[in-house]
């Protein structure tokens, strides 16, 4: 049984990607990272579909958070200040806006700083995929 929760994110992503390193440096969340191209997303109980749908973060015991709210667990994990701002991002109406704001983002991240043409794609039609 895992005793860290997993963060599972799209290592495709150029956006998602540089979005993680920067977590990993300054916020510095306790978890294990995760692109979910290296993920055993079974074993996690998870499918490709929604991990490729919005950054997840899933608790030792099995619990899954995706999108906004996974990011409100990867700054609750860190402590200190950041656990305030992940404790904000859970309450309604904050919540509410926060996945607003993470949908938009999320669903346009090949406009966003670092992201590419191939991040608006689905997995399977990526350059470099399996039949692709």
């Amino acid at each position: 049984m895992r005793t860290r929760p997993v963060l599972v994110y799209d290592g495709d992503c150029g956006f998602c990607t540089t979005s993680v390193n920067i977590a990993e440096k300054h916020v510095r969340p306790r978890c294990t990272v995760t692109a979910w191209q290296f993920a055993e997303l079974d074993a996690l109980g998870v499918t490709q579909e929604r991990a490729e749908h919005e950054l997840l973060w899933i608790t030792p015991a099995g619990t899954v958070y995706g999108g906004a709210q996974a990011v409100a667990k990867l700054l609750l994990s860190a402590g200190g200040p950041w656990a305030v701002l992940g404790a904000v991002l859970r309450l309604p109406p904050v919540r509410w806006a926060a996945h607003g704001v993470y949908r938009l983002v999320a669903d346009n991240r090949q406009k966003m700083p670092g992201g590419t043409a191939a991040c608006a794609l689905p997995a399977a039609r990526r350059p470099g995929a399996a039949g692709s």
